[in-house]
């Protein structure tokens, strides 16, 4: 087995996520500020291992007001806490191109375990010369657990954001 080494290239990966909002539709939003390096052997699906970091402030939903407010101190305040990060500490196959991969997810300063669906594609040598992978990766998380527990309660008892929100991460990695 070789384990090579890949950089996660920052102009092709981004992490996204979705919330279910006031109980009847979800918010979309996108973090581009993704770098790091991955691990990987690709015929052995259980040697790879991930090392990223998500810089905050590159969060984006569409709507100015609401991403200066998940800025602020309400959500990330990435003034203290600029850095989402994840470093893996196994990988179980599931498929031929698939594994579940487990490790430390740490967001506002707060560190969990945490386990992600991943799709492995590649190797491809690209039109440069170079050669890549493509990783996908999806996971839910309860947001309080990071301490992201701004809400609002409703008229009808409800709250305006859910507590769980879904993850998907999209990484393409060059090899080094």
């Amino acid at each position: 087995m070789v384990i090579s080494k890949w950089v996660i290239d920052p102009d092709h990966s981004v992490g996204a996520f979705s919330v279910e909002h006031l109980m009847v539709s979800y918010v979309h939003g996108q973090l581009n500020g993704v770098s790091g390096t991955v691990h990987f052997d690709p015929p052995d699906m259980t040697s790879v291992s991930v090392e990223l970091q998500i810089g905050v402030s590159s969060i984006m939903t569409g709507i100015q007001k609401r991403d200066e407010h998940l800025r602020s101190q309400d959500f990330f305040d990435v003034e203290t806490y600029p850095v989402i990060s994840f470093k893996s500490s196994k990988a179980e196959r599931t498929g031929f191109s698939r594994c579940k991969v487990s490790g430390d997810l740490t967001i506002h300063n707060v560190t969990k375990p945490i386990t992600i669906e991943v799709t492995v594609s590649g190797p491809v040598k690209t039109p440069f010369g170079e050669t890549c992978i493509g990783i996908t990766g999806r996971t839910v998380i309860n947001r309080e657990d990071f301490r992201l527990t701004w809400n609002q309660t409703l008229e009808n008892s409800g709250l305006m954001f859910a507590k769980d929100v879904q993850i998907s991460i999209s990484l393409e990695a060059d090899l080094t």
